[in-house]
């Protein structure tokens, strides 16, 4: 029988079975229990949209999407949501997955720390990027039934989320702070790490080679 948590069904597949042990076994019951969450409450707001994700790949999308801040996968410098996204790319392709689905996995990743974007675009990487938004911002947090969000915190317990996860997210992108400039990374390393300052798209454009 398939796992239902709150209503919603965990997809019964071998790729999210594989994807469910991976991410236990090699990131922190804190990615695990965020990328579910994140997961189900991407459910939630396609329901509520009226969108139709395929639930493989957006569970997929939401089981690799913070697994770059825990181990960078690729040769270069770059950011944590590429890193997790090549990872998840791979893992599809390498799995039978069409290009198109797993380029589908790779821009969700991708995209779910960037503003106003994602949510505009097909409905596995819009659903993805709001439920990021929900377990980490608490948007649409009071219109979820009291029920169904007390099920899916039973089962996968926020704990003390929001210090753990800040913690999380520095160590992830201290030591690659240049991979944050122009994105919200840019606010964590400001606000925790001592004497760090992003650079801004002023002084990009008034120190650029250009005379005027």
């Amino acid at each position: 029988m398939p796992e239902v948590i709150a209503g919603w069904e965990i997809p019964e597949t071998a790729a999210v079975a594989e994807a469910t042990r991976h991410i236990q076994e090699t990131t922190s019951p804190l990615i695990y229990h965020h990328s579910r969450r994140v997961f189900l409450f991407g459910l939630v707001h396609a329901h509520r949209l009226g969108l139709a994700p395929d639930p493989e790949l957006l569970y997929l999308a939401a089981m690799f999407h913070d697994t770059g801040l825990l181990t960078p996968f690729s040769n270069v410098e770059q950011r944590f949501e590429v890193d997790g996204a090549d990872h998840a790319r791979t893992f599809l392709l390498d799995r039978g997955f069409s290009t198109a689905a797993a380029n589908t996995v790779w821009t969700a990743i991708a995209l779910h720390t960037t503003p106003g974007i994602p949510d505009r675009m097909a409905p596995e990487i819009a659903t993805t990027y709001l439920g990021v938004l929900t377990d980490v911002l608490g948007l649409g947090l009071d219109e979820l039934e009291r029920d169904q969000l007390e099920e899916i915190l039973a089962v996968h317990p926020r704990g003390d989320f929001k210090n753990e996860f800040l913690r999380t997210y520095v160590e992830g992108l201290k030591n690659r702070p240049e991979t944050t400039n122009g994105t919200v990374n840019s606010d964590v390393l400001e606000h925790f790490i001592p004497g760090f300052q992003r650079v801004t798209t002023v002084q990009r454009i008034v120190g650029s080679p250009w005379p005027s």
